[in-house]
């Protein structure tokens, strides 16, 4: 637990007094928020500091995608005001990123996706020309060829790699191992970097993906290199890394593929968060029948059925 947490469930203890059940119920919550945290900046070490409204809006999406109830939430919500305003006097941070946010009414969004077309144009950008170029190439490939989540990616070793059955070893939430399938774009691409990253990875990093400098690469950098290639092909408000990800997903149902293989390919605990990729290819279908079948909409030159 990280120090900071645990010296507030101590202040909550010894100075608050609170219920050992109340208690109970803040170390959860905030142990829920560490890992939620240390998954999105893909390290183990929380920067408090830098925390913001909009993680902490990210983080509320996160619970409604858990199916909690609005009460449960609500709670939580709660928790991060209290911990935010400790943090605050304890001058830990400057002010409490959690003050003015209010419960949401969690609207239902599906997840935002290039299209088969965006993704082509995506990977017709890349000049290689240097170090930089095929990294570049090799992280959007490995993103859309793979689903992997960015912490996913980052922390990828060589060892992982099993270029003779087409196969990456990837540890994902919870430090639960899967393998999954590597095609063959993605594979030949990541060959051709590996190549160049011998020539500047320190002998003493494993993770496959570096810097220039040699060192392993870290969540922002890679954040900023999706960005750059998306922002060029797609007028979509999110370039994260995760909209990559989201691509692979939905053009694997699209294409036919079955939800629950998806689900283990993406990682996922329950076959209820990877069941919103099925909203968006049911309207894919929509928008095929409506376009190719005779009877989808009313047209002038339509004879009509007796």
């Amino acid at each position: 637990m990280n120090i900071h947490i645990s010296n507030f469930i101590t202040f909550l203890k010894l100075e608050k007094r609170y219920s050992d059940h109340t208690i109970e119920s803040y170390r959860n919550d905030l142990t829920q928020l560490e890992a939620f945290l240390i998954d999105y900046y893909g390290a183990d070490k929380i920067f408090w500091h830098l925390l913001d409204k909009k993680i902490i809006r990210y983080f509320m999406t996160f619970l409604q995608n858990q199916q909690l109830s609005r009460r449960s939430i609500a709670r939580k919500l709660a928790t991060l005001k209290s911990f935010f305003k400790y943090l605050v006097q304890q001058e830990i941070i400057d002010q409490n990123p959690a003050l003015t946010i209010k419960l949401p009414r969690f609207e239902k969004k599906l997840p935002q996706y290039l299209s088969e077309r965006e993704t082509e144009q995506l990977f017709d950008l890349s000049d290689i020309q240097s170090f930089e170029d095929i990294r570049d190439l090799a992280i959007l490939e490995l993103f859309y060829g793979t689903g992997i989540r960015l912490s996913e990616l980052i922390n990828l070793k060589t060892s992982d790699l099993y270029f003779s059955e087409n196969l990456l070893r990837i540890l994902g939430k919870g430090q639960k191992e899967r393998v999954i399938p590597l095609g063959e774009t993605a594979k030949k691409v990541l060959n051709h970097y590996l190549q160049y990253r011998a020539q500047f990875a320190a002998k003493s990093v494993e993770n496959v993906f570096v810097l220039k400098s040699g060192k392993p690469m870290y969540p922002m950098a890679v954040q900023r290199i999706v960005r750059r290639y998306i922002t060029q092909v797609s007028s979509t408000e999110h370039s994260h890394p995760h909209i990559l990800r989201h691509s692979y997903a939905t053009h694997l149902l699209n294409a036919g593929a079955s939800i629950r293989v998806v689900k283990d390919l993406l990682g996922h605990e329950s076959l209820s968060t990877t069941q919103v990729y099925t909203h968006i290819s049911i309207d894919h279908l929509k928008n095929i029948y409506n376009k190719a079948h005779p009877s989808a909409s009313d047209k002038t030159n339509h004879k009509r059925r007796r």
